[in-house]
């Protein structure tokens, strides 16, 4: 008898994922709630488990390949004439009943246990390509050498060896390939560049392909335009037909798919400007005192308060007192939704793209614990490893983007949120002190709201309010 395995409900309102991954093999025996494949939604990158045990009939979709909710993911037979289905010696029906009575739901309809790899062949390697010391030696390359070779080797070195690079380049991807890849973000990168990661030599363990592998072929793709000029003189020199140069593939337009999360931000900005009457105000403000009460917080604690975690505690007390900015458009009752808590949004550039992680319940943290709250956030944010619930639920945001080298900029608000506070650089800047000029550390705030929520005395009364906090730390005190 033959299952289907469809891809289950990932929650929070998810329809689409993209396989990353198959954990298995037509052929293989699985149990039940064994992880067989590895999809990126807009949330996170996670492994699903099969409900079936059995053997793997056949895989629907490659690596790269977006599927919905209720597609079928594979199909599994109950392989009673090979094998049993999970447990060796034990029928299909006694395996399911079980792996049932110690899963929990963890997705929508499927259940899972503690997450098992699949067993293979040993002769099939552990991603299903022959091992190394297994696979039959390559059959030895007739003795010749190419005109063009014997022609660079009559060129200055330095320019010989360049082209050689670029030439010997094309010869590190095969098709028939298939190189060991664990990381997604290798995977990825190699996919946004056009090849399967998997088609590279791995110069790690067992053939491993490292990130390193994949940026070296990226470089190799974009090879000096005068290496690949010098090729194609030598090749007309000795009256050779070549393949199209790097020249032509570096030129060559690309479609990079929407997909995933960069779909997902896509339609929440688009959404955004077609739906809020958004405005901007801005302000620089003397940051001088602010570093200075960072320091005074070092010598009289010991411990380390960033500049961003003291902006995000006055923020948090700027709302409590303009709770309005703390809301959202209902346009189906064309009401303001005002939030009682305030779960403060940080804007960050990921691997994966923009992403907005979310402090829940900032208002009720002392300075400390949103200091610790936003330095978990940041240690995730290379890889962009955030929970699901880690990314929703927001009522405000703020976006440092003066990390990124940039003084200001009109933000787009993140839908359904009716505001976001920007922080620019900060630099030391000639500014005006008691009618005298000094050298003091100045940084741009910028405020997008939506108009529809508040008036700009509201909106310049909040963001005033921030700055007050900054040229003064100590004022906030009144509030505490």
């Amino acid at each position: 008898m033959s299952l289907e395995f469809l891809l289950p409900d990932l929650g929070e309102g998810l329809t689409e994922a993209e396989i990353v991954a198959w954990l298995v093999a037509p052929g293989d025996t699985i149990a039940i709630d064994q992880a067989v494949v590895e999809v990126e939604s807009a949330k996170s990158i996670v492994e699903l488990p099969s409900p079936y045990g059995g053997v793997v009939a056949s895989l629907f979709g490659e690596p790269g390949q977006v599927i919905h909710a209720g597609q079928v993911l594979l199909t599994v037979t109950d392989g009673t004439d090979d094998a049993s289905a999970g447990v060796v010696g034990v029928p299909v029906a006694a395996a399911t009943v079980v792996a049932v009575e110690g899963s929990g739901a963890v997705l929508v309809g499927y259940g899972t246990t503690e997450s098992t790899r699949p067993a293979r062949k040993v002769a099939a390697g552990r991603f299903g390509s022959p091992r190394a010391a297994d696979a039959p030696a390559p059959a030895a390359p007739a003795a010749s050498t190419p005109p063009v070779a014997v022609a660079l080797a009559e060129r200055p070195a330095e320019v010989a060896a360049s082209v050689s690079a670029a030439i010997d380049s094309s010869s590190t991807v095969d098709p028939i390939r298939r190189s060991p890849v664990v990381s997604p973000i290798v995977r990825r990168l190699a996919r946004e560049n056009g090849f399967d990661a998997s088609t590279l030599a791995g110069s790690g363990h067992d053939g491993l392909v490292l990130r390193s592998d994949v940026e070296e072929h990226i470089r190799a793709l974009t090879a000096p335009a005068v290496a690949v000029d010098v090729a194609a003189d030598v090749a007309a020199d000795v009256d050779v037909a070549t393949p199209p140069s790097a020249v032509d593939a570096a030129s060559a337009d690309i479609r990079i798919p929407i997909t995933g999360l960069r779909k997902v931000v896509s339609q929440r900005l688009t959404t955004s400007r077609r739906e809020i009457p958004e405005a901007t105000i801005w302000l620089d403000v003397d940051a001088t005192a602010l570093f200075a009460a960072r320091d005074q917080l070092l010598a009289a604690t010991g411990e380390r308060f960033s500049v961003t975690a003291l902006i995000a505690r006055f923020v948090v007390a700027g709302l409590r007192r303009y709770p309005v900015l703390n809301s959202s458009v209902d346009t189906a009752s064309q009401e303001i939704l005002q939030y009682g808590a305030i779960n403060l949004g940080i804007a960050a550039q990921t691997s994966r793209g923009l992403m907005v992680p979310v402090i829940h319940r900032a208002h009720a943290m002392s300075t400390r614990q949103l200091r610790d709250a936003l330095a978990a956030l940041v240690a995730q944010s290379p890889d962009g490893t955030f929970s699901p619930s880690a990314l929703t639920g927001g009522t405000f945001t703020l976006n440092n983007f003066g990390s990124l080298g940039v003084d200001g900029s009109a933000a787009i608000i993140n839908h359904p949120e009716a505001a976001i506070l920007g922080i620019g650089r900060m630099i030391e800047r000639p500014w005006v002190v008691e009618h005298a000029l000094a050298v003091r550390t100045v940084v741009e705030l910028s405020m997008v709201f939506d108009h529809r929520v508040c008036d700009g005395g509201t909106a310049a009364g909040f963001l005033t309010y921030v700055a007050g906090c900054i040229e003064n730390p100590v004022s906030l005190l009144a509030d505490l």
